[in-house]
């Protein structure tokens, strides 16, 4: 499969606040289905932050180690276990298309909008894939610690002379006002004392943590500019490669998206109600 022949946008690494980040997909979204260009991004998570899955129980998360360590917490429109983004040792993506562009099915979706992650993974030289069969749940609250997916979670080999897959990468989707937005967490390194800090009461400790998950840096000698460098590369030139496309490697967010954005972060993303209630629970 090609990449849509749309015209793109790539807006290099910025660092912001949570909220502010799950804001600019959400309007990277609507700017695609209204016709404006397509966008490919790298973000980083400024503080770290817990993002919470859309339907995650409030009472999962360690509230008070959060506070203590400077973590924000929000909630995604994706859905899925939490996230821990550390604000070194998370590389963040994301890809807003027009719905139309893209296949209908979500697998065959998966797989397209995965591929410049899979090339920017080859290109540090890391044997990264799908994982090929379904792995063990250990804590449902922690995205990372659920049972590993074929459709969208990324595996590698372990350190040295480990060959078993440890998760590097996870990927979500959701639909909105005609527009795909795929966004994605790629481990660079691997802070097991706070993945799981963030967390209330996990029976994981760090040491199974890190057999679950591996970060880059484990397994290439790469510094986290390089290889953020090396992801916006993968995404811009998968995006160039189809006949017909333009991709503005300098792209930018207009000012009435980013006013946009701010609307929707005081709206949902830092709103004590949608972080701390379930939704359909009615209550926090």
């Amino acid at each position: 499969m090609s990449a849509p022949a749309v015209d793109w946008r790539l807006i290099r690494e910025e660092a912001r606040p949570g909220p502010e980040q799950m804001a600019l997909d959400e309007v990277a979204a609507e700017t695609a289905a209204a016709g404006g260009p397509a966008t490919l991004r790298t973000y980083r998570w400024d503080p770290s932050c817990l993002t919470l899955g859309r339907h995650q129980e409030p009472a999962s998360v360690d509230w008070a180690f959060c506070e203590r360590e400077g973590i924000e917490v929000s909630r995604r429109q994706t859905g899925g276990g939490g996230i821990y983004h550390d604000r070194t040792g998370d590389i963040a993506y994301s890809i807003a298309v027009p719905a139309e562009t893209v296949p209908g099915e979500l697998l065959d979706c998966y797989h397209l909008l995965c591929e410049p992650v899979l090339d920017a993974f080859d290109r540090l030289g890391i044997d990264a894939d799908y994982v090929d069969e379904p792995m063990r749940e250990l804590h449902r609250p922690a995205c990372y610690l659920r049972e590993l997916h074929p459709a969208h979670d990324v595996v590698a080999p372990g350190p040295g002379d480990r060959t078993d897959p440890r998760k590097i990468a996870g990927n979500a989707q959701y639909r909105k006002r005609e527009a795909v937005i795929q966004h994605g967490s790629l481990t660079f390194s691997v802070d097991a004392a706070r993945h799981l800090g963030v967390f209330a009461d996990p029976p994981v400790t760090a040491e199974e943590f890190r057999e679950r998950v591996v970060g880059m840096d484990d397994l290439v000698d790469v510094d986290r500019p390089d290889a953020v460098g090396t992801v916006e590369a993968a995404l811009a030139d998968w995006a160039g490669a189809t006949p017909g496309a333009t991709v503005d490697a300098d792209g930018s967010w207009t000012d009435a998206e980013l006013e946009r954005a701010e609307e929707l972060v005081e709206e949902k993303y830092r709103n004590e109600e949608w972080i701390r209630t379930r939704p359909g629970s009615g209550g926090a």
